[in-house]
């Protein structure tokens, strides 16, 4: 297939383009390598994917209008995963107009040129944290998620709003993947995992939100790519099932689906620290402070959708993906 990926140059879509490029797909990716974290690490991702012949890279962002309508215009792609988007639960309370621009006018862009494109299916990223300051565990795709507690969040679940419509009204094919705390090699600098192997190997004290009592679902990068392929290769449909006296909101009468990606085993931050401590060889000197505001204190995805769809299974333990990662960070950081 022609498979269209926006933000290439993320620590998702890098490995998924390099997971499609792989298995013989053409990719046309799109990313502004913007200055949210260090470019380096961007471009160095790029490099890894600019290898194939197969791939083609348009550097710009979503919200250009014209930009987006000529690449659609020249490559005509088949299928579309949108990653690309102004990432980040904290600095959405700082930059605000960010969020809107990358997530909500970029994904309309998006949107139109798949409309206009006849694209076979829309792939889009959503996120965890649209669940808010539910308490109800594991968190189900089935369940109401009105109460955000981030304007990042507002934005993804804004998006997963857009699709349905799109889906609605024009046929697009469309699924929304709600991704929980992605780790592993060329991840992100501003994430914990990251952070804390750089303080720890500089003998820095880390920052330990919540006490480090809060739970995340943990996702290694491998799992997160096979779900996403897997989900793409299965163009959403119609729910003949879907009762309007009783509305799920996870299918619809329309091509619409909404699914969790994670490990579906919560594990608590405090632990994810005594096991990178491991790897390293070395223990941290915790900083404990209260949650952030923004953040929720704990995530547990339910997977079983996925499961029964695309025969997803997350593979990989936290012992074993965060030995991974420091493997990687210390070749590539030569540390």
């Amino acid at each position: 297939m022609k498979v269209l990926v926006t933000g290439t140059a993320g620590f998702i879509g890098s490995h998924l383009a390099l997971r499609l490029l792989e298995r013989g797909d053409e990719v046309v990716g799109i990313d502004n390598v913007n200055d949210y974290y260090d470019p380096a690490l961007k471009l160095a991702r790029l490099e890894r994917v600019k290898a194939y012949e197969r791939f083609t890279e348009v550097r710009g962002d979503l919200e250009d209008r014209a930009l987006i309508e000529r690449t659609f215009a020249e490559h005509a792609p088949e299928r579309v995963v949108n990653l690309a988007a102004q990432a980040g639960v904290r600095y959405s309370l700082e930059n605000p107009h960010a969020y809107i621009e990358a997530n909500v006018i970029g994904f309309l862009n998006v949107l139109e040129c798949c409309r206009h494109s006849n694209v076979e299916h829309l792939v889009y990223a959503s996120t965890s944290s649209v669940y808010g300051s539910h308490t109800n565990m594991p968190f189900s795709v089935h369940d109401s998620v009105d109460h955000p507690v981030s304007l990042y969040a507002a934005t993804k679940k804004s998006n997963e709003l857009m699709a349905h419509t799109y889906s609605h009204l024009f046929g697009l094919p469309s699924t929304g993947l709600r991704f929980f705390t992605v780790y592993g090699p060329w991840g992100r600098p501003d994430m914990a995992l990251f952070l804390f192997t750089r303080k720890i190997l500089a003998g820095e004290p880390i920052d330990v939100f919540n006490h480090g009592r809060h739970k995340r679902d943990f996702t290694f990068i491998d799992d997160i790519v096979e779900g996403v392929v897997r989900a793409l290769d299965r163009v959403a449909a119609p729910d003949p099932r879907w009762d309007s006296g009783a509305p799920d909101p996870a299918t619809s009468s329309a091509p619409y689906r909404l699914y969790n990606i994670g490990n579906n085993e919560p594990v608590e931050l405090e632990r994810y620290i005594d096991v990178l401590e491991s790897c390293l060889g070395r223990k941290a000197e915790r900083n404990l402070l209260p949650l952030q505001p923004g953040d929720v204190p704990d995530t547990y995805a339910d997977v079983e959708d996925l499961v029964a769809d695309v025969g997803y299974r997350p593979a990989t333990s936290v012992e074993d993906g965060i030995a991974r990662f420091v493997a990687w960070y210390r070749d590539y950081h030569g540390v």
